[in-house]
């Protein structure tokens, strides 16, 4: 998404000069993408994600494609990447994306990277399905000792 030379007013009435009107403020990605200021912040200390821009006060100004960087880390995090494989793949899907200049052989490594990203994701994905099946079938053993005692009881 490519800036445009003008100025807007923040959210606090302040200008900000440089920068396309689509911006936000750190609250309202943090409300989009379900994670809290001090998490968006490590994730720009650890340099996986930057804010596109800043305001003459100084807040961080973020775009769209500033808040899918970050679903894209938040939909790693749980499938167990860390901070150096989320960055690793970051990298190889910007570059992707950007495409100028890649030749086949370099694309062709890019796209391995990102295959690799996506056969471990799925294979994380079926480990949780088999841990969810657990825990259902534990849940539905309870409840089933929860009734089969009420019961017995008289409750």
């Amino acid at each position: 998404m490519p800036l445009r030379a003008e100025t807007a007013d923040d959210e606090k009435g302040q200008r900000i000069t440089g920068v396309e009107d689509k911006h936000m403020q750190i609250g309202e990605v943090a409300a989009r993408t379900e994670l809290s200021l001090r998490t968006i912040r490590h994730y720009e200390e650890t340099g996986l994600v930057v804010p596109s821009a800043r305001s003459q006060g100084g807040f961080r100004l973020y775009t769209e494609a500033d808040v899918a960087r970050l679903m894209v880390i938040r939909r790693m995090k749980p499938l167990g990447f860390t901070l150096d494989q989320m960055r690793d793949l970051l990298e190889a899907t910007d570059r992707l994306d950007a495409g100028d200049g890649l030749d086949p052989d370099e694309r062709e490594v890019l796209l391995a990277r990102v295959r690799t990203y996506e056969q471990a994701a799925t294979e994380q994905v079926e480990k949780l399905r088999v841990q969810l099946a657990r825990a259902e079938d534990f849940a539905a053993t309870l409840g089933a000792r929860l009734e089969e005692n009420a019961s017995s009881t008289g409750a």
